[in-house]
């Protein structure tokens, strides 16, 4: 994808108001009215040796997201995200990029929970991850609150083999791996979570903190409206409504 069509952006796209929402689309990004504004960055691309991914892997547009499982905004989120999926994942144009960004000076057990979800991936891939994930949402209080004995029993609830999960958890496989996701997400510009990029090649803009649905919808057509429809651009149209269904009941 040559990220020439979307990023800098040099046309003001479209001004677009949903739920109280304005978006504006320009040379310094995604602009949010309300002092959530955003600015361009450049970030590295969906690696699949490194990242798991919900959808297309060759989808032209990519959400990136730095989360932590801790943080009750990104387990608001992560059902925005299904939404965000269900509405544009058939069309292959848009893909979910997850990528821990836990912050242990207010959550001390964000990381260990961000090795588990790692964990689960060893087994299963891609969809044990994103299924993991959206375990530990379903099951924590947020703010710190999990408890550690809850990571073996959700691997076993998905299906894993408990043993060799444990195994994988207590070798300390995943620290660095984490340690280095965090420190990637602070070289991007993230400074709390969740810390979002829509990403077209290895550019992108940013967007701080829980976006609702309708304001992603609104960002991401706003980008997909620049690419070339022979480059998997253009307006997606969805006969699905939606899911507001909790991760819970995934």
């Amino acid at each position: 994808m040559n990220s020439q069509y979307v990023l800098p952006i040099t046309i003001v796209v479209a001004g677009a108001m949903i739920a109280g929402a304005v978006f504006f689309v320009g040379k310094s990004g995604i602009q949010n009215p309300n002092g959530n504004g955003t600015t361009k960055v450049t970030a590295r691309q969906y690696d699949p040796k490194i990242d798991y991914i919900l959808g297309n892997p060759q989808a032209p547009v990519k959400i990136v997201e730095y989360a932590d499982l801790e943080c009750r905004y990104c387990k608001t989120f992560n059902n925005t995200m299904h939404q965000v999926m269900d509405y544009y994942g058939q069309s292959g144009k848009v893909a979910w990029v997850y990528r821990p960004f836990p912050l242990a000076q207010n959550h001390s057990r964000a990381p260990k929970e961000a090795e588990a979800a790692e964990c689960a991936a060893d087994q299963g891939g891609d969809t044990a991850f994103f299924k993991y994930i959206d375990g530990v949402y379903a099951v924590t209080p947020s703010d710190n609150n999990l408890d550690p004995a809850e990571l073996p029993k959700i691997a076993g609830q998905q299906g894993l083999n408990v043993d060799i999960f444990n195994q994988c958890l207590s070798s300390g496989k995943y620290t660095k791996k984490v340690s280095d996701s965090y420190n990637e997400a602070i070289s991007a510009g993230g400074q709390g979570t969740p810390f979002i990029l829509i990403m077209v090649g290895s550019e992108a803009v940013a967007l701080n903190g829980d976006q609702p649905y309708d304001s992603m919808r609104a960002a991401i057509d706003a980008v997909l409206q620049q690419i070339p429809a022979s480059q998997g651009g253009g307006t997606t149209t969805s006969t699905t409504t939606p899911s507001a269904t909790p991760a819970a009941a995934r």
